[in-house]
């Protein structure tokens, strides 16, 4: 004679040990959504077009060694940060209603917590109609990467989403903004 636990003790553990699997491969998948979130502000303070990208640092980290060198190493070198902000800078694009193409400037980047940022900005046009926008950033290393932007300042918040193949996406104003 076995000393055996009872059938339903054996299978909840049998479950706990299934559900506890799911959780771990949620964890894990869920670690693998690369996305990153832009802001395009219109600062009524300055009169400038201010764009705040944020990139999951994690993210960058391994960008940066696929794209740059397989030893870069964002965290502890300002050339890679400096190399990454380039990138990111040279991946977006703001074009006006004519499709003629902003001039952005670059204002900085930094590590904050767990994110990267990118920064640029660019004096607002008179009677801007609306904005054509490019942004590819990571795009070209990781075809599921999702880039989320939101123009602020000028009317409704506009939300648009760069996924799969779309290129350029564009938010027109009111006439009274």
């Amino acid at each position: 004679m076995t000393n055996k636990p009872p059938r339903y003790i054996r299978l909840s553990v049998q479950l706990g040990s299934a559900l506890l699997l799911m959780l771990m491969a949620q964890l894990a998948a869920a670690h693998q959504i690369k996305a990153a979130i832009t802001t395009v502000l219109f600062n009524t303070h300055t009169q400038n077009i201010e764009v705040m990208h944020r990139f999951n640092l994690h993210d960058a980290e391994h960008a940066v060694k696929a794209l740059f060198d397989k030893k870069a190493d964002i965290l502890g070198d300002d050339k890679t940060q400096q190399q990454f902000a380039d990138y990111v800078a040279a991946r977006f694009e703001l074009l006006d209603a004519n499709g003629a193409p902003l001039q952005l400037k670059s204002v900085g980047y930094e590590i904050e917590g767990k994110f990267f940022w990118v920064y640029q900005e660019t004096a607002e046009p008179p009677n801007l109609q609306g904005l054509t926008i490019r942004h590819n950033a990571l795009r070209d290393l990781w075809p599921a990467q999702i880039n989320t932007l939101n123009v602020e300042g000028h009317g409704d918040i506009k939300t648009l989403t760069f996924r799969d193949n779309v290129e350029l996406l564009s938010v027109e104003f009111d006439a009274q903004h």
